[in-house]
């Protein structure tokens, strides 16, 4: 605007001098002063809008002073700030771990809920076994007595066919029934024949238990059969049998796994210690009998497992079974007299026996002389 009234100026002085009309030089002119007057107006509210702002931001200035913070030292809170966001991230940390620790207890619970309590068995009858089995237990344990914790008691010996777990009293009835379908199928592949189980050498799981292996023969082909067979009725039932390992039937002896106090002491067994029985013959066990039996359970007197229920193979094995049951118990009472003998052939027990028997009766003929002097009734 100032260039057009500057501009305007000059042409109304041109316009005066060429000799223009008085009339548009004098509207010249006052078109002038108008613009002249828009200027000083123009520049007028210019300067106040700048007093304005001057003082709008000292009175922004004055409220910044007045709020809390002003005086914080921004390094300071940032410095406070990233401690919080740390303990912030602990926190959730702590969070996460007490989830995951929840999360593992779950996952336990559940991992116990279908933990095997119950299994199918083939009983170890034959004593030739059990003899041979104790006798690498003994020489074992000759060479390093902590390992007693970790024997399996002779009369526990067994072949596992099946493992399950059974939740209540009704699983149970039903795993029953489903052991007494399975007997007709089992003799069915049987076809009248035994199955000889032949047991020699001895291996190792991990080097953490110690077993009897079942010698490869047309028989273990048959037991692999039958396992697999009761494994079907069983699961038809709705029952969870079986597992994901291979089945590999053995004859367990020893695991570290029965006592978690010697596990602290003794990580590995050493093979050494049974090696000379690597390849030993320890005898045969004919199939004749299966039992579902209890993980959980008291154990029986002869320390055999607690038998749910159980199934006897081919028709003529009754009558033998009774006389195992008569062997068994036979072979006890023997072996309960021969310790008896044994202690009474040492020279100091039978030293004991014979001071306690003169203690006696010296006590007993003390006693009478006494009742005789005295002139009691009782003498």
């Amino acid at each position: 605007m100032v260039e057009l009234s500057t501009t305007l100026k000059s042409t109304a002085s041109e316009a005066w001098c060429s000799g223009a009309h008085p009339k548009i030089c004098v509207c010249m002119y006052d078109l002038e002063n108008v613009l002249e007057k828009e200027i000083l107006k123009e520049n007028k509210e210019s300067t106040q809008q700048r007093k304005e702002r001057c003082a709008s931001t000292d009175s922004t200035d004055s409220l910044m002073v007045e709020m809390p913070f002003v005086n914080i030292d921004i390094e300071d809170e940032f410095a406070v700030r990233l401690t919080s966001e740390v303990n912030l991230k602990k926190k959730r940390k702590r969070t996460t771990g007490r989830e995951n620790e929840e999360d593992n207890e779950r996952k336990k619970k559940k991992k116990e809920q279908y933990r095997p309590n119950f299994f199918i068995s083939i009983p170890i009858t034959n004593s030739e076994i059990s003899g041979g089995v104790q006798a690498v237990q003994d020489t074992i344990i000759q060479k390093d007595h902590r390992l007693s914790k970790a024997m399996v008691h002779c009369g526990s010996l067994h072949v596992t066919l099946l493992v399950m777990h059974l939740s209540s009293k009704e699983e149970v009835s039903t795993a029953v029934d489903a052991l007494s379908d399975s007997k007709d199928l089992v003799e069915d592949l049987l076809k009248g024949k035994t199955v000889d189980l032949s047991f020699q050498g001895i291996d190792h799981f991990r080097n953490e238990v110690g077993f009897v292996k079942l010698a490869e023969s047309d028989h273990t082909a048959i037991l692999m059969e039958i396992a697999e067979t009761i494994k079907k009725i069983f699961q038809e039932k709705g029952i969870l049998a079986g597992g994901d390992r291979a089945f590999k039937p053995h004859l367990t002896f020893m695991k570290l796994s029965k006592s978690p106090k010697l596990r602290k002491e003794v990580k590995k067994i050493d093979p050494s210690l049974y090696e000379k029985f690597k390849s030993h013959y320890f005898g045969d066990e004919i199939l004749h009998r299966l039992d579902l039996c209890s993980m959980l359970k008291k154990k029986q007197p002869n320390g055999y497992y607690y038998c749910e229920s159980c199934v006897i193979l081919g028709k003529n094995h009754g009558a033998d079974l009774v006389k195992e049951a008569l062997h068994r118990e036979t072979q006890a009472l023997l072996s309960k007299r021969n310790q008896i003998k044994k202690l009474l052939s040492s020279p100091e027990i039978r030293m004991k026996i014979s001071k306690e028997l003169f203690e006696d009766r010296h006590n007993y003929t003390s006693k009478g002389k006494s009742c005789t002097d005295s002139g009691s009734p009782n003498a």
